[in-house]
């Protein structure tokens, strides 16, 4: 057995595991006993708001910790973006980065790939030039639900 983990919860607060949405009606601390995969309400963004390349990467990742069922279809996604990020980012932290997250992902170690994600989006914002929206930027995948 791993570590456990407390995570307080302020009240309506919702956490994402293993692809359950729970939400909690007071505040309360949850200590995740084994290893889960999980991901913070603060942490989730919604389709509409994946308006450059690392966020709508990291909205594929996002999809694989929230929806086990279609985990399978946003890694294959997540293996056709990549090489595509990897050769628009002329920056090498950027690069450095995506590699390494590549390297997680295919650890299967989704949380910690979303967090170095969003560790490179102020790289990102000076190499767009601190523009946050693509204009024509594709969406990554077709939800029709808020999360």
């Amino acid at each position: 057995m791993t570590n456990t983990l407390k995570i307080s919860l302020k009240p309506n607060e919702k956490i994402y595991i293993n692809g359950a949405v729970i939400r909690v009606d007071r505040k309360v601390t949850v200590e995740l006993m084994n290893d889960v995969q999980f991901l913070l309400e603060s942490h989730v963004i919604q389709a509409e708001d994946a308006s450059t390349p690392l966020k709508q990467l990291y909205f594929i990742l996002q999809v694989m910790l929230m929806n086990p069922a279609g985990a399978a279809e946003a890694r294959e996604m997540f293996r056709r973006s990549l090489p595509l990020l990897l050769a628009s980012f002329e920056d090498a932290q950027i690069c450095a980065g995506l590699k390494q997250i590549d390297r997680m992902v295919g650890e299967d170690h989704i949380y910690e790939a979303l967090k170095a994600i969003r560790a490179l989006y102020p790289l990102e914002r000076r190499a767009l030039g601190d523009n946050d929206y693509v204009p024509g930027a594709a969406r990554p995948l077709a939800v029709g639900a808020r999360y």
